[in-house]
């Protein structure tokens, strides 16, 4: 591991960000880690929750804090006083600034690698500013076009063609130039940081049964197969269009590294009924090194003490591996 820290986001405030952080906290660590939140929230909530942390303020260069029941912590104060389950939009500029502050750090090599609790997306667009997710923020902020989403849980790991979007969009957006980009980064990325030397990839249809033939959809045939065959003649591992009700099954699974769903609800909840709360959340073809929680803020769990840190502890754990590698 780097000896540069990782960088932690906490999040939303109303939700159980703050939360899993502290918890995160409770146990020794081997490796540094520096929360970025606002400290009087990570008080509060710790004493909500019966939590015992000391807080020690983030100085870049100082002996970070990573015994158990430690942590370190930049400090970036809150608009209003939150209130655990309540979204408040005067909050939700601190949420972007806690993004932008481990993006810069990771950027200039303070922090190996960036950790993100979540965030509410509706809350941050009520503030006035469009969002559509750490994703797609992070890589506009990195000036990267073409970011890739991978969730991936024990051996099964599903990248995504698109992200957040309406399902009647899904269509309009897929492309064979971008889903040749998205090939292309998707096999590097895993080449580069999972160290696998010749990735497999399946690559779903977008239609039921990949169209049947044009029967249930041209978008398989015309759009989808041109990108296929354009990453096979350039040498990459990659199958389809194949029909996604049947690509995730443990035969057809064993042959391939990944499978590339062609939109969120696609792939997504296949993984998560397999890894809810263990899964982690990777961002592809970035300069940096992030990954996140497969799950989201969780208003109803928050100050509750009934939220689960698996994800968040999968998610460090991973970011310690990818980092060194990151080059």
């Amino acid at each position: 591991m780097n000896a540069a820290p990782l960088a932690l986001t906490a999040g939303e405030s109303a939700g159980i960000g703050p939360d899993l952080c502290l918890m995160a906290a409770q146990a020794a660590r081997s490796f540094p880690l520096v929360c970025l939140a606002d400290r009087d929230l990570l008080v509060s909530r710790a004493r909500q929750l019966n939590l015992r942390c000391e807080l020690q303020d983030y100085r870049p260069g100082a002996p970070l804090a990573h015994g158990a029941g430690q942590l370190s912590v930049w400090h970036s104060p809150l608009a209003a006083t939150p209130q655990a389950g309540k979204l408040d939009p005067r909050n939700a500029p601190q949420v972007l600034t806690l993004i932008d502050r481990a993006l810069e750090g990771c950027l200039a090599g303070e922090f190996a690698a960036m950790v993100t609790a979540p965030v509410h997306k509706g809350v941050i667009n009520d503030a006035g500013v469009p969002f559509s997710g750490h994703t797609e923020y992070i890589a506009a902020r990195c000036g990267i076009r073409v970011p890739v989403m991978l969730l991936s849980a024990g051996s099964l790991k599903v990248a995504l063609a698109t992200t957040h979007l309406p399902l009647r969009a899904v269509p309009d957006a897929i492309t064979t130039t971008g889903l040749t980009t998205v090939l292309q980064v998707l096999v590097s990325d895993l080449t580069r940081l999972w160290g696998i030397a010749r990735p497999r990839v399946a690559v779903c249809g977008l239609n039921p049964h990949a169209g049947e033939g044009g029967h249930l959809g041209s978008e398989d045939k015309l759009i989808i197969e041109p990108a296929v065959n354009a990453a096979r003649a350039a040498g990459l591992a990659v199958h389809g269009p194949l029909p996604a009700d049947t690509v995730f099954l443990p035969r057809f699974l064993q042959e391939v590294d990944v499978v590339l769903a062609m939109y969120h609800d696609q792939g997504l909840p296949v993984l998560k009924y397999a890894g809810f709360g263990a899964a982690v959340n990777v961002t592809l073809g970035l300069p940096i090194v992030r990954t996140s929680v497969d799950h989201g803020t969780a208003l109803d769990l928050a100050g509750s003490g009934r939220a689960e840190a698996g994800s968040l502890l999968a998610a460090i754990t991973l970011a310690t591996e990818l980092a060194p590698r990151r080059h």
